[in-house]
């Protein structure tokens, strides 16, 4: 995307909305949950089953001991009788159960008379039971006629569906809408288990024979209408949720937003040119915020300081460029005045001028391009061999005088450069050596460990090039990695060699620097050697 182009904003949110929204919905999640008070409920409705099936197995009990059926078993079984209530099901919950129904020939049923007796005597039990239980009790006989409750005495309820299965001998349990006369609460419309009421029926027998039926029936706990009778403790902690969710929005934008607010300014400015480099957040907030802001103030150191090498590189080419270009301009002018009556010789000499000026600008433009195309080079995972280089350069400079002085066993040695560009720099050591009279060169080598900014090992090679040439001052060496730097600029000299060194060796992650000796010149290298050869 051009540099110059606005991203689309329409489609972002900003990161505090964000932040409300999810906090927001965390708040409403715990509204949200009464609609699955449902489980809850089940959860209560089963409870309220089994509390059913304890006091019927009691009440069960006492009705047999009062009609003398109540066998002793010197090995009683054990069938325990497990709750299955359940309002997920479809169908779960029934109509409200039907009305009793008067039996005229109630009176002649076979075993009334001692069921009859057996109610009367527990009348007063089921009474005092139902005012701390709060259930509904009947005691039915044989055939479903009730002979113990509060009401329907004497009347049948063999035709309800649950009672009709204890009358087989089966616990039968279920649930049925409740009418109630008070008005429900608002609130428990959110549930299909409000207004319902548990039904059982446990079946009272002794040696596999049917002898009546333990009805009871019991509204459970609603947890809804629990919560409608105590809203103004839900409304104050809704309130207390709601300023906690603003605490926590404001905490959290403090730590997201306004740094990046503030990085945003930084970069802005940085735009604008009012500030050069972006600064590291003082107070970043987070640890990806902090890896980001020094992300962006290194990037923005690395560019203004590319910035200031293009600016003070572009400043020495066109003072290179316009000395040559001057004098030419100068002859010329001269030639072009003065051609007919100029003598012989000055007139040599002025050609002679351009020719060099020529040269020269020839030289430096090649040697431009060399530099661009260092200042250009990516991280490459090419190798090369030091000892196969240093035999190509021996054959090329034998010609010039130059020898070259090296160990070939140490210097047989991979590292982490391509071929061309180990070759480029040691040729521009060379040169330099020539171009100051030297007639010698030795190298060594040595290799040692190092650890990065990962902690990982790695080893690094180290060339040293000693030459026996003029030698640097003590006054330039500070100044010979300086572009266009050169005491030799009469003999065409660009200056550039040094930097074309020093910018290839940075690609590689590799160095150089100048070593002070009494005689003559020495650099040394620094590389990584090649992984495949790390011992």
């Amino acid at each position: 995307m051009p540099v110059n182009a606005k991203p689309t904003l329409r489609r972002l949110f900003r990161l505090r909305t964000i932040l409300w929204m999810v906090m927001l919905s965390v708040l409403l999640l715990p509204l949200g949950s009464l609609y699955f008070f449902r489980f809850y409920e089940n959860e209560l409705v089963r409870k309220t089953e089994i509390e059913l099936i304890s006091q019927s197995a009691v009440l069960s009990t006492v009705f047999r001991e009062l009609i003398g059926k109540n066998s002793l078993e010197t090995k009683p079984r054990y069938t325990p009788v497990f709750p299955s209530l359940d309002l997920s099901k479809q169908g779960a919950i029934l109509p409200p159960r039907p009305s009793a129904r008067f039996s005229t020939s109630y009176n002649q049923t076979a075993g009334y008379p001692l069921a009859q007796q057996a109610g009367k005597s527990m009348q007063r039990i089921l009474k005092n039971t139902q005012r701390v239980t709060l259930s509904g009790i009947r005691i039915l006989d044989g055939n479903g006629i009730v002979v113990a409750g509060s009401n329907e005495l004497n009347k049948s309820l063999a035709h309800v569906r649950e009672v009709k299965q204890a009358l087989k001998g089966q616990f039968s349990s279920v649930l049925r809408q409740r009418i109630s006369d008070e008005p429900p609460p608002s609130i428990a419309s959110l549930s299909r288990g409000a207004g319902v009421r548990v039904f059982t029926a446990f079946p009272i027998m002794d040696q596999g024979t049917v002898y009546g039926v333990v009805y009871m029936s019991r509204t459970p706990k609603n947890i809804l209408k629990h919560l409608y009778s105590i809203k103004e403790k839900v409304l104050l902690l809704s309130l207390v949720l709601l300023g906690l969710t603003s605490l926590i929005v404001m905490f959290i934008s403090s730590r997201l937003s306004r740094p990046i607010r503030e990085l945003i300014d930084q970069t802005q400015k940085v735009t604008r040119g009012e500030v050069e480099t972006v600064e590291v957040l003082k107070h970043p907030g987070t640890r990806e915020l902090s890896m980001l802001s020094n992300s962006f103030a290194e990037m923005s150191k690395t560019l203004h300081e590319r910035s200031q090498y293009i600016e003070k590189f572009a400043a020495h080419v066109s003072h290179e460029f316009k000395t040559p270009l001057t004098s030419m301009q100068g002859s010329l002018e001269l030639l072009e005045e003065h051609m007919d009556t100029m003598p012989v010789e000055q007139r040599q000499r002025f050609l002679d001028n351009l020719q060099q000026d020529t040269e020269r600008l020839k030289n430096l433009v090649s040697r431009l391009l060399e530099q661009a195309r260092a200042d250009s080079l990516s991280v490459s995972t090419e190798t090369s061999n030091l000892l196969q280089v240093l035999k190509v350069l021996t054959s090329r400079y034998g010609d010039s005088k130059l020898s070259l002085e090296f160990d070939e066993s140490s210097t047989n040695i991979d590292v982490s450069i391509s071929k061309n560009s180990l070759e480029s720099i040691l040729a521009n050591l060379f040169d330099n050596s020539l171009q100051h009279g030297a007639t010698h060169i030795k190298l060594e080598v040595k290799t040692q460990d190092t650890k990065d900014k990962s902690e990982s090992k790695s080893e690094q090679v180290s060339i040293s090039v000693h030459d026996n040439g003029a030698g640097i001052s003590e006054a330039n060496q500070k100044k010979i990695f300086t572009p266009f730097f050169t005491t030799r600029r009469e003999s065409g000299g660009t200056g550039l060699g040094l930097g074309i060194i020093e910018s290839i060796l940075k690609v590689s992650n590799g160095s150089i620097k100048n070593i002070a000796v009494e005689k003559g010149a020495l650099f040394l290298l620094t590389i990584n050697r090649a992984q495949s050869n790390n011992k």
